[in-house]
């Protein structure tokens, strides 16, 4: 029997006056005790819907959620080892942090001797010690997102789910909390799910990511084999930038097209394996990123640390890491 969460032929279908709306297609897949797992993809992908039925707030059409041996697909929400995160945070204005903390555990008739402890856990835990006795409203938007963390897991959760949790603070503080996340689930081994659209907070903080695509997932990895070797066109494309050629256009006989990052791309003194146009050059801070427009009439993007000494206009040839190239379906 395996440990951690396992999803089985799971499908929602609402209905909807113009027809059934499948919001998730037989999903199976196997979510493994103390990972961080996320669940990517765009809006109307599945991925919420799929989280509130593992949170119990939808019930599945079909299949079956297997956690730790027990089906948990018709378990109300308060019977399931289960809290949730949400994009809202949804604390009580009138109470102080640390009374928002205690509440669900005063409301399972916990004495307070065991609130008093577990709320001091899970200020240190949060790094709120310092706000106990303030009110939300007295708070700013990374700190309510550390309260409504800190009562989330107050009561130890198997899987403690985020719903683009993030979502709402500022680039720099979205930044710190991605970090704060991935230390708060190594510091307590407790099973992360997170929802979002955003592909640079699924690649820095997951053990594994699910793109969805459609109410189906397109494929499960780490970040990493995600991004080096997406499985479908539409992977490739949704995780960072890729280019696509036709084979032909690399002097490929297999057909088809090929794809790149724009990283594994150079431009080189003299003939390339591509040649073209330099269209548009755009600073990015880190990088600087070359938009080309091929003799084959195709579009990509280059992407350099170091500028280079190209600009608008200028004719250019270019070599690609053929051990980078990526072969995907379609």
């Amino acid at each position: 029997m395996s440990s951690g969460l396992e999803l089985k032929s799971v499908s929602k279908v609402f209905a909807h006056p113009s027809g059934p709306v499948r919001a998730v297609d037989d999903v199976s897949f196997h979510i493994r005790a103390n990972e961080f797992f996320t669940l990517l993809g765009p809006s109307g992908c599945g991925k919420t819907t799929l989280l509130r039925m593992i949170a119990g707030l939808e019930l599945p059409t079909a299949g079956h959620m297997i956690l730790d041996g027990q089906d948990i697909a018709t378990l109300p929400p308060h019977k399931r080892p289960v809290n949730t995160v949400f994009q809202s945070y949804a604390l009580f204005p009138h109470l102080t942090v640390h009374e928002n903390i205690a509440f669900g555990m005063k409301m399972q008739k916990k004495t307070a001797a065991e609130i008093g402890v577990a709320v001091t856990d899970a200020l240190k835990l949060v790094r709120m010690e310092a706000m106990a006795s303030r009110k939300p409203q007295e708070l700013s938007g990374g700190q309510q997102q550390r309260v409504a963390l800190a009562r989330a897991l107050v009561n130890h959760p198997k899987i403690l789910l985020l719903d683009e949790s993030l979502s709402a603070l500022d680039y720099k503080l979205r930044k710190e909390m991605q970090l704060e996340l991935k230390r708060l689930q190594r510091d307590t081994g407790i099973t992360f799910v997170f929802v979002t659209h955003d592909q640079d907070e699924a690649l820095s903080m997951s053990d594994r990511i699910a793109v969805m695509e459609r109410g189906k997932v397109a494929q499960i990895g780490t970040p990493q084999e995600i991004y080096d070797s997406p499985e479908t066109r539409y992977v490739a494309s949704f995780i960072g930038i890729c280019n696509f050629v036709s084979a032909k256009s690399l002097g490929v006989a297999s057909g088809g097209e090929i794809g790149f990052r724009p990283e594994d791309a150079a431009f080189t003194r003299g003939k390339g394996m591509l040649s073209g146009i330099v269209r548009d050059v755009t600073y990015r801070g880190a990088v600087t990123h070359y938009n080309v427009k091929l003799d084959s009439g195709e579009d990509i993007i280059l992407s350099e640390d170091d500028p280079q000494d190209v600009k608008a206009g200028d004719p250019v040839g270019i070599d690609i890491a053929k051990e980078r190239l990526i072969r995907c379906r379609a």
